[in-house]
């Protein structure tokens, strides 16, 4: 499944100012704050982490929980990702996985 690049570089550009990390996850691209995911690509949707309050609160707005072409640009397209930033600086810092954890799938 392949990812919007050019919603990709938009998104970049509203990142952040701040050490942000982009991995390939789920076929799509994720962008992660501090080893936790905050936002990412599925095909040409926009998804963002806001936490179950925020969650809550933007299912009464257009183009949400996946945010969808209307919300992908301008002012809009760099509220979303401040929005799935500032949810996920409040989550506690993650310990990596010893490496035989990570082979093993987790378990």
């Amino acid at each position: 499944m392949a990812y919007d690049k050019d919603l990709a570089d938009r998104v970049r550009a509203a990142l952040p100012d701040e050490a942000v990390d982009e991995r390939q996850m789920f076929g799509g691209l994720a962008f992660m704050l501090g080893s936790h995911m905050f936002c990412g690509i599925v095909k040409d949707s926009l998804m963002v982490r806001l936490g179950p309050d925020g969650a809550e609160r933007a299912l009464g707005q257009p183009h949400m929980v996946f945010v969808e072409l209307g919300g992908l640009t301008g002012a809009a397209l760099e509220q979303w990702i401040n929005a799935a930033a500032a949810f996920t600086r409040t989550l506690p810092p993650k310990h990596p996985r010893p490496p035989s954890a990570r082979k093993a799938g987790g378990r």
